[in-house]
Formats: C-alpha cells, structure tokens, sequence
C-alpha cells in the first residue's frame, strides 16, 4: 500500500530509542513509557502508519505547572509518549536544515553549544565593552506567532508532511490541571521536543538577523529567551534598548520589565557611576569582584560567579540527598 509521505520506519524506532533514553512522564492518556512498551511492536507501527498517511493528529498536551526561581508558575505543556517520539522524528528532519542558518551568537538548545560557553563569551565581551542591555523576553514560548513562525519554517522546508504535522502542534489545545481544554492561538508548548527548535527559528528572525542588519556596532548572545547586548556608551545602550523593545512589540512580543535593564561594567578602568553594575545570565552573576594578577596585585576585574539563586538551588538539591 502506497503512503501519502515516505517516512521511514526505522526513524520511528529510533526516536522512540531516544524518547525512552530522556525518560519523562505521561501525557494526558497517562501512558507511562513502561506502558508503552506493553505493546512496542503495535504502537510504533501505528504511529508510523497515521504518520505517513497524513492522518495523524496530536493529542492535547497536559498543562504541568512548575515554580519559577523569580516566583509564580511557569505552564509547561508534556506530550504523550506517542506524540514525543512523533516530535522527535520531525525535529531530527529538521535540525540539519536549521541550525546551520542560526547565528554564531545564539547558543540556547542547539547540538554541541552550552550555557558555559555563552557565559564564555559575555565574560569576554565585557571586558571589551563598557555597557550592557540585558534582557528578558516575557512568556516567549506562550506568546509566539503561529502565523509569523509557520512563514519562517516554510522558507527553508518545503517536506509536505513535516509542515502539516508542526503546524498541528501548533494548535493542539492544552489540558489543565482542571481537566479542561484550552485553545491555543498563539505559542508552541514550553516542554514539547520540537518547541525549542522553533522558538530558536522564530528569534532567529525576530531578534537575531535584525539586529546583525539594524544595529551593527554592537555585539549580543542570546540563550533561548535570555540575552545581553553590548554596548560601547550608556547612549548607545539606551538607544538599543528603545529599538529592541519595539521590534519586540513588532513580532507580538513583549521585553519583561523586572528583568531588563541597562547595566555598566565597572572595574578598576571603568569608574563612572551608574545605578546597576551587575546583571545575572543563566545562573551566573556578572559584577565588579576582587582579582589579583600575576604579580598578587589586588585590583578590581567585572567577572561571573554563580548566582545566589544557583547556589541557593544547589544546597536545596544536596539536601535532598539526605547525605550524612
């Protein structure tokens, strides 16, 4: 029998191999993966089946609320078993056309890029740069344009199928702890596989490109949806951060107010005043710290050290391993 898409089945087992590797919880048909497994050989054919026959549609995602280090709950939306390996089969399709397109400086979900080598690469550039725009953007994985992002993804995939399958996450509803099923018209769920792949393509054109091409003479690193952009004046970092907001605004999306600010990087050359000398990037707090040099000089150098969060994180972690 003929398929409407030549998927291959041994993409399905694979994914599924690595669905299982990442272990994870159930989805809204409280389908662990030992359950699953009950009947492996069934479940993946009919997978791969409604896949390649173009009859496949995701179930809803169950909202999972997690606590936020700043406070509130961030909604987390999990997939099923079934639906993560289908994700995982798509992003693999995917990623090879992307992530060759993603700038240099954008860091956050991609393959042999980590955290500690974005933090890398600030602790650098603030030395070279006096002024700093740190930024957050406000609920990205919530707020994202399905229309804007569906336009980005059809100018580098042409693949029928994958187009078809992205755009049903997309609008797959969202169960709530209370049972009930929310529409989604905007967002791509904060724990689905694909989701950091496409918010990584969304940003890639909304922020990334536009800055390389509107605002040259300054330098930025972006994880996911934290970033810091360096600036040579307080001038110049207030007129980016004017820029970037609108062009936020432009995409429908929004900077967080609490965690954006304009900071100067003081150290023993740099002594003009200013209201905030330190910012915090993924864990690790940048600001004015003793050094001593070569010669056990004492001098004052603007460097990372974790943050008091992390740390807090970590002694709570430790704890709970109930060590004597």
């Amino acid at each position: 029998m003929t398929k409407s898409y030549k998927i291959p089945k041994k993409l399905v087992w694979e994914a599924y191999q690595c669905v299982k590797a990442n272990e994870g919880g159930a989805g809204v048909d409280r389908e662990s993966i030992a359950q699953f497994e009950g009947r492996l050989k069934n479940n993946l054919y009919k997978l791969w089946n409604r896949m390649s026959s173009g009859s496949y549609f995701p179930p809803p995602v169950k909202g999972v609320p997690i606590p936020k280090k700043s406070g509130g709950e961030r909604m987390l939306g999990i997939p099923t078993v079934s639906d993560r390996i289908a994700q995982t089969v798509v992003k693999w399709q995917l990623e090879p056309i992307l992530d060759p397109l993603f700038h240099q400086n954008s860091y956050g979900y991609r393959p042999d890029r980590s955290a500690l080598d974005a933090v890398a690469m600030v602790r650098r550039r603030s030395w070279e740069y006096d002024w700093v725009v740190e930024f957050d953007i406000k609920g990205l994985f919530d707020n994202i344009d399905h229309e804007l992002l569906m336009r980005a993804l059809r100018k580098h995939c042409d693949t029928p199928w994958i187009l078809l399958y992205v755009e049903r996450w997309l609008k797959a509803p969202m169960q709530t702890t209370a049972g009930n099923l929310e529409e989604r018209t905007s967002g791509t769920p904060q724990g689905g596989v694909v989701s950091p792949l496409l918010a990584n393509l969304f940003l890639h054109y909304a922020f990334d490109m536009w800055v390389t091409r509107n605002l040259p003479s300054v330098r930025f690193c972006r994880y996911a949806d934290d970033g810091v952009i360096h600036c040579k004046n307080r001038e110049q970092a207030e007129f980016v951060l004017s820029k970037i907001r609108k062009r936020f605004e432009q995409c429908r999306l929004e900077l967080h107010p609490d965690k954006t600010r304009i900071v100067y990087c003081q150290d023993i050359n740099r002594q003009e005043v200013h209201s905030n000398v330190q910012f915090t990037f993924l864990g690790y707090t940048f600001r004015p710290r003793k050094a001593v040099d070569k010669y056990g000089r004492v001098y004052v150098n603007f460097s990372p050290a974790v943050s008091r969060d992390a740390l807090r994180t970590m002694r709570q972690t430790i704890r709970g391993w109930h060590i004597q």
